[in-house]
């Protein structure tokens, strides 16, 4: 008698790509820009103080506000990909078989993920330079802080979901070819 059959395993470098893609991309590029929320509750907390104790409210807090909590929000996208954060409309979908996911997200990734994440990158690449070569500065209050390195952060979190992006594409190849995730 023959060996019993094993299942195939995942071929070696798919696994290494992946796993280092989630790892040194998603997982740690969230665990570093996660700390940019003590600068926000920092800003925040200080403009409270000084708002409602001292009489002396600041204009620059909701313009650092904003920008420490946008460039969290986007920087922290790829960790919530990785992590499957992102929305999805379950309705249907979880009623298909691994194989039908892993298809259907292939095809989701391949024909309006990358697309769009490639038009960010190179529209916000554009806007981030473009801001840079003019020395940009916020005209909203009298802290007039350079905005180019706000607008960089588009093209970063951009080209970071692109990184990730190709992890979860080739999970979904995977579970797409193979009935089961890696």
């Amino acid at each position: 008698m023959g060996e019993p059959s094993r299942e195939l395993e995942p071929p070696k470098a798919l696994l290494k790509i992946t796993r280092f893609i989630d790892t040194y991309i998603g997982e740690w590029s969230g665990r570093v820009f996660m700390l940019l929320i003590f600068p926000l509750i920092g800003g925040l907390t200080y403009e409270v103080f000084a708002r409602y104790l001292f009489n002396a409210p600041t204009i620059w807090a909701y313009e650092f506000a904003y920008m420490v909590y946008g460039s969290h929000f986007m920087l922290g996208a790829c960790y919530c990909l990785k992590n499957g954060g992102h929305i999805r409309t379950d309705l249907l979908y979880d009623m298909f078989s691994v194989r039908w996911q892993g298809r259907v997200d292939f095809t989701l990734y391949l024909f309006f993920f990358f697309p769009g994440m490639i038009y960010f990158f190179a529209a916000g690449w554009v806007e981030a330079l473009h801001s840079l070569s003019i020395m940009e500065l916020s005209e909203q209050s009298p802290w007039q802080p350079l905005l180019f390195p706000f607008k960089a952060v588009v093209p970063v979190a951009a080209m970071l979901l692109l990184i990730q992006g190709v992890s979860e594409l080739l999970k979904s190849a995977y579970a797409g070819l193979r009935g089961k995730w890696l």
